[in-house]
């Protein structure tokens, strides 16, 4: 059972490297758009951690605050990319700056909070 879990955390580092690294290669190529792939990230990012927020049949003991903390910003960072979305496709044209850095931001920080809590 824990090399499941093990599995299922490695989906969800997936899961944030597919949107994070999609921002990054937006911001490096100065397009400042989102894409379908930072879409699929957060997908997998919502999929795996609802997997992970239930309770599995070991010692894991699990911590309801940052829990309920990543879920925010997972809807958070899925607003900012619904936005972004739905912009791109009814002018064609880019996402604004503060907008697009709202992904990065909001991405890092869900992964900060994983890491260091």
């Amino acid at each position: 059972m824990e090399i499941l879990r093990s599995v299922v955390v490695l989906l969800h580092i997936v899961g944030f490297a597919v949107t994070f690294g999609g921002w990054v290669a937006e911001a490096a190529a100065r397009r400042f758009r989102t894409t379908r792939m930072m879409d699929y990230g957060l997908l997998i990012s919502l999929l795996t951690g609802l997997v992970l927020a239930a309770p599995w049949p070991s010692n894991t003991v699990l911590n309801y605050p940052k829990i309920g903390i990543k879920l925010a910003i997972l809807v958070a960072l899925g607003g900012v990319l619904g936005m972004g979305n739905a912009r791109q496709r009814r002018t064609g044209q880019a996402v604004p700056r503060a907008l697009f850095a709202a992904v990065g931001a909001l991405a890092f920080a869900a992964a900060a909070i994983a890491v260091v809590w």
